[in-house]
């Protein structure tokens, strides 16, 4: 199957969850709290002794997604730490060998594949508990610093066979996966972690072979957050917490297909502290510019250490939901329009229809430039209303432009007010 062919239903679905749960949800202080804080693997231990996720129920988080109009998800196999959430033949650092017992990734497949998700699976480089895994000197190890771990004997081939065993299990032993992300190459004084350190060329191929329609990211070719990334071992490059001005190029410029992953706090993992939400209405411009600059979105939660997404995380993705519900057409299956952004919003189309996304009406009717004589017919999206599409008096002599002239007063919607555009018969979208 060809890039295109695998990429299609990606693309087309635009919004995705991402889940990143593990250890460093009991500690509640974020994913990176191993590394942050210098904890030893004897330290960090404790952590694994208590995993319990009592409330752990994963077909919740994937009626929630559906509610919200999420169309896949990404889940956290196994992060920077090591520590496995599924039932792995390679290692006993792993979930079932805690209290709780369980083999959580294959309750997440299930649960999504359920709800008619597509399922995604993300997958950390690197691991601080392996003992071949590159610890003193290295730029993430959270015992970088540590004199003692100083010249202890690696082999590095041994954690690639180890980390090419993990994912051929993860995709031979849970069905059809959609998507793998890998999460990420790095270089430092010491150690240039990219590409074929990875043994990239070699686990591609085995990828391939095993599920050949499976869609990958970028973050084994060390390019993660280059506006010029290359797509040498992925299918799509995955800008992390922005949105990238004008979508995403390669290095002559031309489009490639991208993700934008972004948090819907500060942090990846649970951090009790972290209350800096972002909005609904944020998120649903966010998604927007992305649709609108031929990206998808993909945004994050931390389930806390009962395997509970907090309600305030929760409560967010609904009123998300319930703006898709009503505008959702102007989202899935949409690219990007063949206009300038104007300066109330964004435009996306699908189809045979065009969609103007006012966030500020301005002052006065909203003007579509240049598109004078070619709208046959305007109507709000959110209940089908219809929308005056009439040159005003003091604009006798634009002949070029078209103008929408909503009611009076705020906007009907404050977060994104979307109107459906059906052109004259005859004229392009293009």
């Amino acid at each position: 199957m060809t890039a295109p062919d695998r990429l299609t239903g990606f693309l087309n679905d635009r919004f995705g969850l991402f889940l990143h749960f593990g250890l460093y949800s009991i500690p509640a202080r974020g994913e990176w709290v191993q590394s942050n804080e210098r904890i030893t693997a004897e330290e960090y231990r404790r952590y694994f002794e208590q995993f319990n996720p009592r409330e752990y129920r994963p077909r919740e988080w994937a009626k929630l997604a559906k509610e919200c109009g999420m169309r896949y998800a990404v889940m956290t196999a196994k992060h920077h730490d090591g520590f496995c959430l599924f039932d792995s033949r390679l290692t006993d650092f792993k979930s079932t060998n805690t209290p709780a017992g369980r083999d959580l990734i294959r309750e997440y497949v299930e649960a999504f594949r359920a709800e008619g998700i597509r399922v995604g699976l993300y997958y950390s480089l690197l691991d601080w508990h392996h003992p071949d895994y590159p610890a003193y000197g290295d730029k993430q190890h959270p015992m970088r610093d540590e004199e003692a771990y100083r010249g202890i004997p690696q082999d590095f081939s041994n954690y690639l066979r180890y980390f090419h065993g993990q994912v051929r299990e993860l995709l031979t032993n849970y069905g059809k996966i959609d998507l793998m992300w890998f999460d990420f190459s790095y270089q430092d004084s010491i150690n240039d972690m990219t590409g074929e350190k990875w043994g990239a060329t070699e686990l591609i191929q085995m990828i391939r072979s095993l599920q050949p329609d499976i869609v990958l990211n970028d973050r084994m070719g060390g390019h993660t957050g280059s506006i010029h990334p290359t797509l040498q071992y992925g299918d799509f490059v995955s800008p992390e917490q922005y949105l990238p001005p004008k979508g995403m190029t390669d290095e002559n410029g031309s489009p490639i297909p991208w993700e934008a992953c972004v948090t819907l706090n500060d942090h990846w993992g649970y951090c009790a502290a972290d209350r800096n939400y972002k909005q609904p209405k944020e998120i649903i411009r966010a998604l927007v510019e992305c649709v609108s600059k031929n990206g998808n979105l993909i945004v994050n939660v931390g389930p806390d250490a009962l395997g509970v997404i907090p309600e305030p995380a929760a409560n967010i993705l609904r009123r998300v939901g319930a703006w898709m519900r009503k505008n959702g057409e102007s989202i899935t299956g949409c690219r990007a329009a063949e206009y300038e952004k104007p300066e109330w919003g964004r435009f996306t189309q699908g189809r045979d229809r065009l969609y103007a996304h006012i966030f500020d009406r301005g002052i006065g009717p909203v003007i579509l430039p240049g598109m004078a004589g070619r709208i046959r017919s305007a109507r709000l999206l959110c209940d089908g209303s219809e929308v005056s599409v009439t040159r005003p008096w003091n604009q006798p002599d634009n002949d070029s432009d078209a103008f929408l002239n909503l009611p009076s007063g705020p906007l009907p919607d404050e977060s994104d007010t979307v109107v459906v555009l059906e052109l004259e018969k005859g004229e392009s979208l293009l």
